[in-house]
């Protein structure tokens, strides 16, 4: 693991931001929409041992962390690599042939507690994880980060019953609710709201925070990692948050920004 710079949570987040769009468009990979919208929630949670206690992967009192939307996967290397675990060259073979930073997340690569990219995998791996920790008196907490058009997965749901049975107060969900999956909006396609009332009718307690806000989303955090029930904050976020071309449209799902494209997302980036 190599060394980290400290960098307050918005500067993290803008280095995700900045990052995540070079190496998409290096790889002319796709997803960069999704990578944007949790780069707060990310910035968040890694910037600051307080949040997500992750001094190594190896400390098996690390607090845990699934990227259950795995497609979203070069926002979260991104903050791997800014947490010091492994180098700048390194991130920079994203989507090559051979290389472990592949355009899932995988587990190959130190800090990815799991490899996800199908849908409605890591809540159940997250709730499994998490009565492990209970029963063994382990003092971790287990974070897992969801998309909202993934909830329409009936084992998420099933999970959701499992951790209220167990009390597993030990498990945070995280929602990046953007409102858009795949070809059209979560609405169209299987409306959620009202997602919180869902939620605490499953024993959850819910938050519902602005998902760029970094105060927000720190106070609902702290809440969620001392509550006394498993708890779920609802992050309420933009698509292709910081680049305006790609806010709110949905062709960014799967696009890859050209050149051209690349250079005005950065310039814009370069402002805020």
């Amino acid at each position: 693991m190599n060394s980290s710079v400290t960098l307050s949570s918005k500067a993290f987040a803008s280095r995700i931001r900045y990052l995540s769009l070079m190496l998409v468009n290096k790889a002319k990979a796709s997803h960069i929409a999704s990578a944007l919208s949790i780069a707060d929630i990310l910035a968040t949670l890694y910037s600051d041992n307080k949040y997500l206690n992750l001094v190594s992967p190896e400390d098996p009192n690390r607090d845990r962390f699934l990227l259950s939307k795995g497609h979203a996967c070069v926002a979260l290397y991104v903050a791997l690599h800014l947490k010091g675990f492994y180098s700048y060259q390194d991130l920079f073979t994203y989507g090559s042939d051979f290389s472990v930073f592949m355009n899932h997340a995988s587990h190959f690569v130190d800090g990815v507690e799991f490899s996800t990219g199908a849908l409605g995998h890591a809540l159940p791996i997250a709730c499994g994880k998490a009565l492990k920790a209970k029963q063994h008196r382990d003092p971790w907490h287990i974070f897992v980060l969801l998309s909202d058009g993934e909830l329409q997965e009936g084992s998420n749901w099933e999970a959701f019953l499992f951790a209220n049975q167990f009390c597993l107060s030990n498990l945070t969900v995280l929602v990046d609710y953007n409102n858009l999956q795949s070809l059209t909006t979560v609405d169209e396609t299987i409306a959620l709201s009202p997602l919180n009332k869902k939620l605490e009718s499953f024993g959850f307690k819910a938050f519902i925070v602005d998902g760029h806000d970094h105060k927000e989303l720190k106070k609902a955090i702290l809440n969620a990692k001392n509550s006394l029930y498993p708890s779920a904050i609802i992050c309420k976020t933009v698509k292709g948050k910081g680049v305006s071309y790609m806010e709110n449209n949905i062709k960014w799902h799967y696009k890859s920004p050209s050149d051209d494209e690349l250079s005005i997302a950065l310039a814009e980036l370069a402002e805020q």
